[in-house]
């Protein structure tokens, strides 16, 4: 039997949107989280009440708790919980009743999409009472549609991501997520419905890509291409579609940028400002220069990521699991101390160092983004060529050049990637190129011969 308590606390739980109307009929109460005014020595949970079709009153359901007490901190709870109330409800507005035997319900969601005349019958046959001629019923109804059911562009979508979920990072599920929508509104500005995804046309691709490099750039219609087609080639994989056609869409030439390093008087200027304006912001971007981290490298750190008697920190790299550095002293003596705090804390926040941040990952990066644009760019005159990761190149490029002084291209180029983290010695000779740090010494002695 699948229980409704089940499916709220799947791991693999696919939420989509949750605006559904309600019947006019009140059969359930909104989920609410139980926090016990923040004490996490206690259990946490997510409540409800729905209607007892025997007393035709609503009944207290009971608690469910899933994963949530594994966690010891607020912020971790708060995140669980939220999520198992976010699916409770969208599992309750589908019809799900905690009364009666759900898994021909879930199985027919989990298998195909419906159209609401015919879910909503299926869904009228299962809640109908709770005895086994329901079964019977359901079971009926589901060999009925058997035949009529196919599975739209959006549920194909859906069920992608979600196989994609401990395969990519968080932060690149949301760019597919966001791309793909952008694809679903445009088919839908144009007319284009698209009840089976194998529906789809390549032509129609094509067209959508087109649409992008004209009113954008052709790079981000390239990177629009390649989310596209990852995603695609999950549904290949799992048999929603027959062929990827979108890995066989060619890609456009596109002249790559990149931020401008910062000249020495720049940033000493920036940093002078930053001492009186916004200390937090420059111990920010202090991370990225003195440890040659990533922005959003820096957004995720948290305080316990920072062993204080080592000196070295962990963080997640690009493309990589965990990563461990070494803290220079440059940047460790201006870490304040930050003994009592929760490691869990967030070590960057909008007001402190050490807190608590209740936002996603690419909302605190854009928001030092932005910030970083009023306290600093909009000071400077700056243009849109520079930005925080200009600072990351900026000192990679001041330590090679010093390290070349005293040593040869090959042997500074073998020290300078313990520090940066480049993988391989062409990676970051690739890198040095693009942002000219390599350059020959003055050679007019070869032009006046």
């Amino acid at each position: 039997m699948q229980s409704i308590y089940e499916l709220v606390t799947l791991e693999d739980q696919n939420e989509h949107d949750l605006e559904h109307d309600l019947s006019n009929k009140k059969i359930f109460s909104t989920p609410k989280i139980y926090d016990a005014n923040g004490d996490i020595s206690k259990r946490w949970y997510v409540y409800f009440s729905y209607l007892n079709p025997e007393t035709g009153k609503l009944e207290r359901m009971k608690n469910i708790y899933g994963k949530t007490n594994r966690y010891k901190t607020k912020e971790s709870r708060y995140s669980i919980l939220s999520i198992y109330k976010r699916r409770l409800l969208k599992l309750l507005k589908d019809g799900y009743n905690p009364f009666v035997d759900n898994t021909e319900l879930h199985k027919l969601k989990a298998n195909s999409v419906v159209k609401n005349k015919e879910l909503k019958n299926v869904v009228e046959v299962i809640n109908k009472d709770s005895n086994k001629d329901s079964n019977k019923d359901c079971n009926n109804v589901v060999a009925t549609f058997n035949n009529i059911v196919v599975v739209s562009l959006e549920e194909a979508v859906n069920r992608a991501l979600m196989l994609k979920t401990n395969v990519v990072g968080k932060t690149t599920i949301v760019d597919y997520q966001s791309r793909c929508n952008t694809l679903i509104r445009y088919l839908k500005s144009n007319n284009l419905v698209v009840d089976n995804v194998r529906d789809l046309k390549k032509k129609t691709i094509i067209d959508f890509l087109n649409a992008i490099q004209i009113k954008t750039s052709a790079r981000n219609r390239n990177n629009y291409r390649t989310c596209l087609s990852s995603v695609f080639q999950t549904m290949e994989d799992n048999e929603l579609i027959e062929k990827n056609f979108i890995k066989n869409i060619n890609q456009l030439k596109s002249n790559p940028q990149r931020n401008k390093t910062y000249s020495v008087k720049q940033q000493e200027e920036i940093f002078q400002h930053l001492e009186k304006e916004d200390p937090i912001l420059l111990l920010y971007i202090k991370f990225i220069s003195y440890n040659l981290l990533r922005p959003i490298e820096v957004c995720r750190l948290k305080i316990g990521n920072i062993d204080f008697e080592s000196r070295t920190l962990q963080f997640q790299a690009k493309n990589k699991l965990l990563k461990t550095k070494i803290i220079p002293e440059i940047l460790f003596r201006d870490i304040p101390n930050l003994s009592g705090k929760d490691g869990e804390s967030l070590l960057f926040t909008p007001d402190e160092i050490g807190g608590v941040w209740l936002t996603e990952l690419t909302n605190r990066r854009d928001y030092f983004s932005k910030r970083f644009k009023t306290v600093v760019k909009d000071h400077f005159g700056l243009d849109k060529n520079y930005g925080l990761y200009s600072f990351r190149h900026t000192f990679i490029t001041k330590m090679y050049r010093t390290m070349v002084k005293e040593s040869s291209p090959f042997a500074a180029k073998s020290s300078l990637m313990q520090i940066t983290g480049h993988s391989t010695m062409l990676a970051l000779e690739k890198y040095l190129r693009d942002i000219d740090a390599e350059l020959p010494e003055d050679y007019s002695n070869l032009l006046e011969k």
